[in-house]
């Protein structure tokens, strides 16, 4: 059997070599100079390459069509990935289940999916361009590079999305898909920063926030919540529940989200608003604009008082209670709306792509044409934040590799 394998990032190298030792005679054809060009620079150059989580938290964690990776994440689950790199490569966990090379180097990953390529004797092409993929009365038959035309029996579709482009994520995957009969779900960004509309956010920007609480709705409906840290930036918003707010809102008009901010989601209204009295009653001759350091950032205060449509020059004793409530539930929920998201040059995975339903889930082969396969960020399949999204391109890969 003669399988091609077109890209180089992991689920390239992880198809490659599981093909490779079922017994396929395989080439892996990489445009790039070199092999995991985007996983030198996941996780800051550290690579975060999975979660050590079960498979339930894993799928908790999957944004777009869990229920396509339900077969593939129990087949190679974060566990017996990580077992698989740990038996060339020492990794580490660190907060929140993130699994790390323990030398902080995300080459060392790359170096590790290489070994196994070069054990199971895979031909590697570099600098070598896919230009199509070629079938036959509804049977893979042979592709074609910038070099020469290869015949082939199989060929598994490993290119990414279209996010990070200088790393070769250019779309190309989804070319090939769509000139062999495959829908494509229009790509967008995913974990990626939010544009905002108005221009309250440019007096906010370097700000950073800890343990507050995101909301996304669509119209009434909550699509998404959050705990944890985000910054204020030159654009709009960012930072760890921004990038999985994104993933959330991105299939929707961004003019029918609305963003509520809350800056302290340890209080109630009512324990917010006792507290808000305490500090009046502590700095009892000062105006309410300078009455609020203890509670909040110095920087967020103008911003807070204009959302509220309050008057902070008035003195503590002179502000109302129904002001007092204004500020109380602006503080609970400052509301944003967002203009657009940043653009797939920034976003760290692609959302959208070959279309789940033309795949079969139990060995990634198209349900068009018999011997194409697909794995990883190609499909419409993308994932949190925290080592999620290489673990869906390994386990994609680990089944259309075997299949």
């Amino acid at each position: 059997m003669r399988t091609v394998v077109i890209g180089g990032g992991p689920a390239g190298l992880i198809s490659a070599y599981f093909s490779a030792i079922s017994g396929d005679d395989v080439s892996l054809i990489e445009k790039n100079e070199k092999l995991g060009k985007k996983l030198y620079i996941s996780g800051k150059g550290r690579c975060n390459v999975t979660n050590d989580c079960t498979e339930e938290e894993f799928l908790e964690n999957v944004v777009s069509n869990p229920k396509f990776l339900m077969g593939a994440i129990y087949k190679f689950s974060p566990e017996k990935f990580m077992e698989f790199l740990s038996k060339k490569t020492p990794l580490k966990t660190e907060r929140g289940n993130r699994v790390y090379p323990i030398s902080d180097k995300a080459s060392d990953i790359t170096k590790c999916l290489e070994s196994y390529l070069k054990e199971a004797r895979v031909d590697v092409r570099l600098n070598e361009t896919v230009l199509s993929v070629n079938q036959h009365e509804g049977q893979i038959c042979s592709v074609t590079t910038d070099k020469e035309k290869i015949d082939c029996d199989k060929v598994i579709v490993c290119t990414g999305g279209a996010s990070y482009p200088l790393t070769g994520s250019t779309g190309d995957g989804f070319k090939f898909a769509k000139m062999l009969g495959h829908s494509i779900v229009e790509p967008k960004p995913a974990l990626c920063g939010i544009n905002l509309k108005g221009d309250f956010y440019k007096q906010l920007q370097g700000i950073s926030l800890k343990n507050v609480r995101l909301t996304a709705y669509r119209g009434q409906k909550q699509i998404f919540s959050d705990f944890g840290e985000m910054l204020f930036t030159h654009f709009g918003i960012s930072g760890p529940i921004v990038l999985s707010a994104s993933s959330y809102i991105n299939r929707s008009n961004a003019n029918d989200i609305t963003l509520k901010l809350d800056l302290k989601p340890a209080l109630s209204n009512e324990q917010l608003d006792a507290r808000i009295l305490r500090d009046f009653d502590k700095y009892k001759n000062k105006q309410v604009k300078n009455s609020l350091d203890d509670l909040l950032l110095k920087g967020l205060i103008p911003v807070i008082i204009k959302g509220a449509e309050v008057n902070g020059e008035i003195k503590n004793s002179e502000f109302k209670a129904e002001n007092r409530k204004k500020l109380v539930d602006t503080i609970k929920g400052f509301t944003m709306k967002p203009s657009s998201l940043r653009d797939l040059n920034e976003a760290i995975v692609t959302a959208g792509g070959v279309s789940t339903k033309e795949i079969n889930p139990k060995t990634m082969e198209s349900k068009l044409v018999k011997g194409l396969y697909f794995a990883g960020e190609v499909l419409d399949v993308d994932a949190l934040t925290g080592g999620f999204n290489i673990t869906v391109a390994a386990c994609t890969a680990y089944v259309a590799g075997n299949s």
